[in-house]
């Protein structure tokens, strides 16, 4: 179904893999469209709860594909914004998805490859994995993934991080909260599978509810993110996860 893609679906969780290994998975059009299909269909899918992201081979991505930067030197406004918004669809559907999207990144995340990593809604790194918005040394501008960025670190470390282009660790892609944990690389398959079977356990309504909630809120007042709040809480109260948990709950307590 893929060129550019794996996609397995098992217990619970659906898997995409970038498969281009020998161009250590870097972006270009097909690939943007073919993302932006994979993850409709997982998110669509009412058998899957998590979705994980990855890339085969050493690398997670590594940017965009070098025929697309000989095709934005050349091509007139209009076709480079057509471009630019293929990854704008992309993010949005990701942001959009009713279920959380996890990136497990193994060697190198860099430019669209880094931003690509920044939208999901969790990050998960081996401990020799790097990190970095390299564009600005070919004078392009992570334009688009910022508004993400901006709202997983401070201001002066996202300005630093997409103007210096510098390259980091995961250590310090942890510290700064650009991702979320970083595991040794020889036990990284294995805890990764233990944290994502964690979420997997989780009431799939009550995440969905969660990434709606936190998205939502973004640029809202305090008080109008509070009464959206109690909408949310108002919603879970309804839904059939939390009655069977309430009715779990009060049958231990009778024990």
């Amino acid at each position: 179904m893929y060129q550019r893609l794996l996609y397995e679906i098992e217990d619970r969780l659906a898997r995409i893999t970038l498969n281009r290994p020998e161009k250590r998975n870097a972006l270009d059009d097909l690939t943007l469209e073919e993302l932006t299909e994979a993850f409709t269909r997982a998110g669509e899918d009412e058998a899957v709860k998590v979705i994980v992201l990855r890339g085969a081979g050493k690398d997670f991505c590594s940017g965009i594909d070098l025929s697309a930067l000989y095709r934005i030197r050349e091509a007139p406004i209009l076709e480079n914004l057509k471009d630019a918004t293929r990854l704008v669809d992309l993010f949005l559907t990701m942001r959009r998805l009713p279920k959380p999207i996890i990136a497990l990144v193994r060697g190198r995340a860099l430019a669209g490859g880094c931003g690509l990593a920044t939208a999901c809604d969790l990050v998960l790194a081996s401990e020799s994995a790097q990190f970095g918005y390299a564009e600005v040394k070919i004078g392009f501008v992570p334009a688009i993934v910022t508004a993400i960025l901006r709202r997983q670190v401070s201001e002066k470390r996202a300005f630093e991080l997409i103007v210096g282009g510098q390259v980091i660790g995961a250590r310090e892609a942890e510290r700064i909260g650009l991702i979320n944990h970083v595991y040794p690389d020889e036990q990284f398959d294995e805890r990764a599978a233990e944290f994502i079977q964690t979420l997997i356990q989780n009431s799939a309504s009550a995440m969905a509810l969660t990434k709606r909630l936190l998205y939502r809120i973004d640029g809202m007042s305090f008080e109008m993110a509070m009464q959206t709040g109690a909408e949310i809480n108002t919603i879970s109260r309804l839904t059939e996860d939390l009655q069977r948990g309430i009715e779990r709950f009060l049958e231990r307590k009778k024990k």
